[in-house]
């Protein structure tokens, strides 16, 4: 019941992170031209781009958790991590935009109306700091992104505040295009990291946080196991993870040593957040159909 609970949780914070994150876009774009500050529509743009993650993410993530069908047997895990690489196209998109808008204003840089800047930047470090804490300490992939969205927009919030309180002293207009290329490279940054994970993932490649070779030796440490093969760990999510292996056992092996085994098995791997365990339990004589070299491989 607890899990349900979670999910349900999960779910609800990126909805309100949504419409909070939406409603302050709005009034962001129009505030960036108004003020005529590059940098507050970088942020726009940034937040912008963090909606339409959210969005997509409350929906992935409700679509997520439902059980599996006749099309999907793995359930619809994989749906969030779809969420999180459209997002992550999307920001990269906007960044590369923003650059090339940001860049030409070095050489003649305006002034912006900084009180207006100021005045904006607080709103902004309230609202997406009102997000982060519905947010953080989320398990999916896909909140930990969305986490790091808001966490990245209280920054370049502080960061605008402070080069408005700059320019409201100092005659130093270029200050305006500078904070917004760094913000700018700041998310790009980290959206080509998650990029890369979320990659991972969709590649099958084993959790970063397992070592699946030590889960081998382990299985071919156990009493009773001579050698295992086709082990593999993948990744739904990120979260949910699936495992399978082949364990080979003496071919005079009785029904109790081979429970044992499995049990044994599942104890080695009960640290991992499991939603679909295969153990395939072979005999020495045995020929295993998967594997090319018999139970040698």
């Amino acid at each position: 019941m607890g899990h349900h609970h979670h999910h349900h949780d999960t779910t609800g914070n990126i909805k309100v992170a949504f419409f909070l994150n939406f409603f302050f876009t709005i009034i962001e774009l129009i505030g960036g031209i108004l003020t005529n500050s590059i940098a507050i529509i970088s942020d726009a743009l940034h937040d912008l781009g963090d909606s339409l993650s959210l969005g997509l993410a409350w929906f992935l993530q409700k679509f997520s958790n439902k059980d599996m069908s006749h099309d999907f047997s793995f359930g619809y895990k994989r749906f969030s991590l779809l969420g999180a690489l459209i997002n992550s196209v999307v920001l990269i998109v906007g960044s590369v935009f923003i650059l090339t808008e940001a860049i030409p204003r070095l050489w003649n840089p305006e002034t912006p109306n900084t009180l207006g800047m100021m005045g904006l930047a607080v709103l902004g470090i309230i609202v997406n700091g009102a997000a982060v804490f519905r947010l953080r300490g989320g398990d999916s992939m896909n909140q930990k992104v969305m986490s790091w969205h808001m966490l990245e927009d209280v920054l370049s919030w502080v960061a605008v505040f402070f080069v408005g309180l700059a320019m409201t002293f100092f005659d130093l207009p270029i200050l305006d295009p500078l904070a917004s290329i760094g913000i700018t490279l700041f998310i790009l940054y980290n959206v080509v990291i998650n990029l890369i994970k979320t990659m991972r993932l969709f590649l099958e490649a084993v959790p970063e946080s397992v070592d699946i070779g030590k889960i081998i030796k382990d299985i071919e440490a156990l009493p009773h196991v001579q050698s295992t093969h086709h082990t593999h760990l993948w990744s739904l999510d990120g979260e949910h993870h699936a495992f399978s292996t082949h364990a080979v056992v003496p071919s005079k092996a009785t029904k109790d040593e081979v429970c044992e085994v499995k049990e044994s098995i599942k104890s080695i791997v009960d640290s991992i957040h499991l939603d679909h365990l295969t153990i395939e339990i072979e005999y020495e004589d045995e020929f295993c159909s998967m594997s090319e070299e018999g139970s040698h491989a």
